[in-house]
């Protein structure tokens, strides 16, 4: 049973520049699936403002809420500029992860080459914004607050080692959870398959638990969906965080 098939990144309208390739894929399909599905419902959402909101509009003002909540206790009111950005970052993120579970789709947050794009623009971003507030004072970062002399030539490289890793560990974390629970719910639904293959009418029978287990885990991978988006995304705002409140 062939369990990488469905993160495997196919052409679907071939497009080449010299050596370049820039076909147009089943990952771009589906991010732009994910763009056009946000932009769609969250303009439909909110298209009537009433006072007593409906589901709807219940729905994206809470989603507002949540985003703007984790801002505020994060960024504090310095960071509602960023609003913007780290409310795309979220539902870019979440739909990423959740739109994979759709049958015949594909994850394309599943691909260590998207989620390190976007832990890149995470820290390329920290990094201008940074040195665009703070100058060369920035690198005030790595030298905690208190610290005696004699620790500084043994905590300011760690210091800067860990900063400089943000981007590997912020995109492997997301890529590997992705990664391996979609695997995992096609390992057991082709217990399901195998058992049907090999036993016939009572496979049918036999193939019920394993897939029972695969309801649960579905269930439990829209959970992780969510979780791994609301990790992403606090992440970057505290890693926000620390550029805009350095202690001189």
């Amino acid at each position: 049973m062939d369990i990488t098939h469905q993160f495997e990144v196919r052409p679907i309208i071939p497009f080449h520049i010299g050596n370049i390739d820039l076909s147009f894929t089943n990952s771009a399909l589906w991010m732009l699936i994910g763009v056009v599905l946000s932009i769609s419902v969250l303009s439909f959402a909110s298209r009537k403002k009433a006072l007593i909101p409906g589901r709807w509009q219940m729905f994206s003002e809470s989603l507002y809420e949540f985003i703007a909540n984790m801002i505020r206790d994060n960024l504090g009111l310095e960071g509602r500029r960023y609003f913007p950005f780290i409310f795309t970052l979220f539902v870019l993120v979440m739909l990423g992860n959740s739109l994979g579970l759709v049958p015949y789709s594909f994850t394309y947050t599943s691909h260590l080459i998207v989620t390190l794009s976007l832990a890149l623009i995470i820290f390329i971003s920290v990094l201008i914004i940074g040195f665009a507030r703070h100058g060369f004072t920035f690198f005030r970062l790595f030298l905690p607050p208190g610290l005696p002399t004699w620790l500084m030539p043994l905590i300011i490289p760690i210091e800067l080692l860990s900063f400089l890793i943000r981007p590997v560990t912020l995109s492997v974390r997301l890529f590997a959870n992705m990664l391996a629970g979609h695997i995992m719910i096609k390992v057991f639904a082709g217990f399901s398959v195998a058992l049907v293959a090999s036993f016939g009418a009572a496979g049918y029978f036999f193939g019920i638990i394993p897939m029972f287990f695969n309801v649960v885990l579905i269930g439990f991978e829209l959970l992780i969906a969510f979780l791994q988006a609301y990790v992403f995304t606090i992440l970057s705002c505290i890693y926000l965080k620390d550029t805009l409140y350095i202690e001189h």
